[in-house]
């Protein structure tokens, strides 16, 4: 199956809470991952509580083993610095500290590591980790990471997954990060992205971030040779 197929499938009904069954590649197994497509925001006090979205197809196996700030690895791209900030929505919209994220996205060529072989993803990329890996937020709930500006893959608009958890390892929410268009359509003019081309989805017509972004919209500041800087705030109930 292939991954615009998965999505498709996985999200023909909005707004109703679904286990999703991972694709696993090779002979790796992942657990089903449950999943809500809710995505209408829950406003308390100042902040508005971040939309949950899909952790798969391609989930992280094993994060804890990928305690780093640099997630890089092997893989060429533009420089991108992602700051995260945790907030507590039951906390008057304080930062949460000693929470743990966990990111991951596809390399230039749409790929992702972890995974491979299949119809879902043709590269086999089973036995490397790059562009994951998992930080624990600060005194004021940020955690940063070191990657590349994330590629992109039909049926999918540009994005990255994360996924919160409290400090004694319980789930708060998985969701994504969106991407500017403007800033991604001059990342992939150059470099290794340009032969891969420009996304053939935008944020409106993909089939996670099609009902709206609002939530989970990146603000991304920089330049293509000096690297841009990536920084958003995810609200969760603590």
């Amino acid at each position: 199956m292939e991954r615009k197929e998965f999505l498709k499938r996985g999200f023909s009904a909005l707004g109703f809470a679904a286990i999703i069954p991972v694709i696993s590649c090779s002979n790796d197994t992942v657990d089903p991952v449950e999943t809500s497509t809710d995505t209408t925001g829950t406003t308390s006090g100042t902040c508005t509580l971040t939309v949950t979205e899909t952790e798969g197809p391609f989930p992280t196996k094993t994060p804890t083993s990928l305690v780093t700030n640099d997630i890089t690895s092997d893989r060429s791209g533009t420089k991108l610095t992602v700051k995260i900030t945790i907030q507590n929505k039951n906390s008057s919209c304080e930062g949460l500290e000693g929470a743990l994220v966990d990111i991951w996205h596809c390399d230039a060529a749409g790929n992702y590591s972890e995974y491979g072989g299949t119809g879902m993803q043709s590269t086999n990329y089973t036995s490397v980790h790059f562009l994951r890996g998992r930080q624990t937020t600060d005194s004021d709930g940020l955690v940063t990471f070191t990657s590349i500006y994330p590629g992109w893959y039909s049926g999918r608009a540009v994005h990255i997954h994360v996924h919160v958890y409290n400090a004694s390892g319980k789930s708060l929410l998985v969701t994504q990060i969106a991407f500017p268009e403007e800033i991604s359509k001059v990342v992939f003019a150059q470099g290794v992205y340009a032969s891969h081309g420009q996304a053939d989805t935008t944020n409106a017509r993909d089939n996670v971030f099609g009902d709206g972004v609002s939530t989970e919209m990146s603000t991304v500041t920089g330049s293509v040779s000096a690297g841009y800087v990536l920084t958003h705030a995810i609200v969760v109930s603590a």
